[in-house]
């Protein structure tokens, strides 16, 4: 399996380890990713892997859609 979020495609970069004598040795810095399980339309639940700063922004945009119905019914 890849180490790709399946919602925003991140996927691992690539960089150099730099040591305090200026070494320079290639490293890979990968996403940081959760398995989450979702619920489908027809009702069942899927497990897909997403990286924790999309998690945190789903979080973000379902608070805020929740306060905006709230002031709206208000």
């Amino acid at each position: 399996m890849a180490r790709r979020c399946d919602v925003t495609g991140k996927g691992p970069l690539v960089g150099n380890n730099v040591s305090h004598a200026n070494n320079k040795t290639k490293r890979r810095q990968l996403p940081n990713l959760r398995s989450v399980k979702i619920t489908l339309e027809d009702g069942t639940t899927k497990k897909i892997k997403v990286a924790a700063s999309t998690l945190r922004t789903m979080k973000k945009k379902a608070a805020e859609a929740t306060a905006s119905a709230e002031t709206v019914e208000a």
